[in-house]
């Protein structure tokens, strides 16, 4: 064999490859930048309803362009809590037909254009100043470089046809009995874990076709395996996580495995029922050889392979449909629950969401909002200790361990929120992530200072002393504004209200301008001499702490705002 064939078949094969991949990528990144805010309610609205749930899983899928990305979204949310077993599953059987779209895709007869798709779109990217329009044109150019690196694929394979040694080899692999599809689909869905892409995989299989190195039959075999391969994404990043998040890649796995399984037993009525309507709707014969560029080419295999994929996936999910439950109750005694606590972390946040950066900030924002909910209630266990004769130890130690469990909320949160930033990320992301970073810290700030409001009480209580019923009375009515305070402000971030600020302005004045005319009356009936000095210490110590509160909390206003 000529070693210099051998290495244009490697470069053409890998270059194109590659190309195709990045383009994939590209396209996912920048439909996700764009259309990032619309999937973040999308998937807020999954509900128990298995036909919804699937509608999302494909919605979902075909904007991001993966169904690996989707599903390993979903195993994410499911061990972080935010979602539950039925509903992901729904989702999850979703996601295998949305991932059909690739095929779809690639049947368009826009090969030749990929190149100058991929020029025009760059020249966008590269000048234009908008977010919208460079995320546009990232999707655009990821396009035109899946169209580019598909037609560097195919001229490959047309080398491949070209060699005896090669086509000799590929001919072992033939769907002409049930042994040989099993053989196709574990090929199919080998090669699809050792390359991570189902829509690759597809590249290579349908630049096949096209060249008449494989037949349509060994094609859609191949297609069928690859539905096996991409669940190692899903099952891989299951590893290490919750019970449940196990379950749902798992059903990944079953669901795939038990469809192919059903396929292959009805393999040549299923491909002839194909190939007769595909015929019919284009008025073609999918196995007719056309001439382009002096070779002898297959095109219409495409549009057969892409009908293979997707009529595959959408029966096997009506078939699974009306057994969700059942499967849900299967995996449930399959996979039971572990007897010990299986989150060491306080968070929902999954690092498996730093993929999809859009998904992953909204992740980040529940937890910063659970901070400032934390914060209302240290403050509301506050007032009901102070005015406890004798302190109820539990609720004192509950108020001590809130502050520590902020504080680790903030480690993680910071930990999560500066990995995201690592990766490429929109500019809007960024900025939220930052503005997240600065929140966690003014929330775990609060918290500290209203622990030390606590402290404070217990140690004047511990050297027999007490606040006065008269400063016991105003530091709660402090208190109360206080907590109407952050309430507000929690409010305004959950609702996203940039006016939360201006909002807010004239309860903060008035904390501020008690604190002021509180001390301002304390210092006074010190010249009394009737106070004690370390109830004196403690009091003017507690509405310092106060104003250090309402200072932090204004600083989260501002934040949330806008300002810097």
């Amino acid at each position: 064999m000529d070693p210099s064939v051998m290495f244009k078949l490697a470069c053409e094969l890998v270059g194109g490859l590659g190309i195709f991949l990045l383009g994939m990528k590209s396209m996912s990144d920048g439909m996700q930048a764009v259309a990032g805010s619309s999937l973040r309610r999308l998937i807020g609205m999954v509900t128990q309803n298995r036909l919804f749930a699937t509608i999302v899983g494909v919605i979902v899928t075909v904007t991001v362009q993966s169904s690996s990305v989707t599903t390993v979204m979903v195993v994410g949310f499911v061990n972080g809590g935010v979602m539950e077993l039925s509903q992901a599953v729904g989702v999850i059987m979703g996601a295998n037909i949305g991932t059909t779209i690739t095929g779809w895709v690639l049947a368009l007869k826009i090969g030749k254009y990929g190149l100058p798709i991929l020029g025009v779109a760059a020249f966008v990217y590269l000048f234009s100043k908008g977010d919208r329009w460079r995320f546009w044109a990232m999707a655009i150019m990821g396009i035109g470089m899946v169209f580019f690196g598909l037609e560097i694929m195919k001229d490959a394979c047309a080398i491949i046809k070209e060699t005896p040694q090669f086509e000799a080899w590929f001919q072992r692999f033939q769907a002409d009995s049930y042994l040989g599809v099993l053989k196709c689909a574990l090929a199919g869905c080998i090669l699809t874990v050792l390359v991570q892409s189902s829509s690759a995989t597809l590249g290579i299989t349908i630049s096949l076709a096209s060249q008449g190195v494989i037949s349509f039959e060994t094609a859609a075999a191949l297609v069928l395996g690859e539905n096996i391969g991409t669940t190692i994404t899903a099952f891989l990043a299951s590893l290490g996580a919750t019970t449940n998040a196990r379950r749902a890649a798992y059903f990944h796995v079953i669901f795939n495995i038990t469809g192919v399984f059903w396929i292959t037993l009805i393999f040549g009525w299923y491909i002839d029922l194909i190939q007769t309507n595909v015929e019919s709707a284009l008025n073609v014969d999918v196995t007719a050889a056309v001439m382009q560029d002096g070779k002898e080419t297959f095109p219409y295999t495409t549009p057969a392979i892409a009908a293979t994929h997707s009529v595959f996936n959408i029966v096997n999910t009506l078939m699974f449909l009306p057994f969700m439950h059942l499967f849900v109750r299967l995996l449930e005694r399959v996979v039971p629950a572990r007897e010990f606590k299986e989150k060491p972390r306080l968070t929902d946040l999954d690092i498996r969401m730093l993929e999809t950066p859009l998904l992953a900030i909204e992740q980040s924002r529940q937890e910063i909002g659970k901070m400032g909910v934390g914060c209302e209630k240290m403050l509301t266990w506050l007032a009901d200790l102070r005015e406890q004769k004798s302190p109820d130890k539990a609720l004192g130690d509950k108020l001590k361990n809130r502050e520590q469990v902020l504080d680790s909320i903030q480690d993680e949160v910071s930990e999560f929120v500066t990995n995201l930033l690592a990766g490429n990320v929109p500019h809007a992301v960024a900025e939220e992530a930052r503005q997240q970073l600065r929140l966690a810290d003014e929330y775990e700030s609060v918290s500290d200072y209203i622990a030390n409001l606590d402290k404070f009480d217990r140690k004047l209580r511990r050297d027999g002393h007490r606040f006065s019923a008269e400063q016991r009375e105003h530091l709660a009515k402090l208190n109360e504004h206080m907590l109407d305070y952050v309430k507000q402000i929690n409010t305004g971030l959950s609702q996203q209200n940039h006016n939360v600020l201006a909002s807010t302005e004239t309860t903060s004045r008035r904390i501020k301008d008690e604190i002021k005319q509180l001390r301002r009356k304390h210092l006074e009936e010190l010249s009394g001499g009737t106070i004690a000095p370390a109830v004196s210490v403690a009091y003017l110590a507690a509405l310092n702490a106060y104003s250090r509160v309402r200072d932090h909390s204004y600083n989260i206003a501002e934040a949330i705002s806008g300002e810097k």
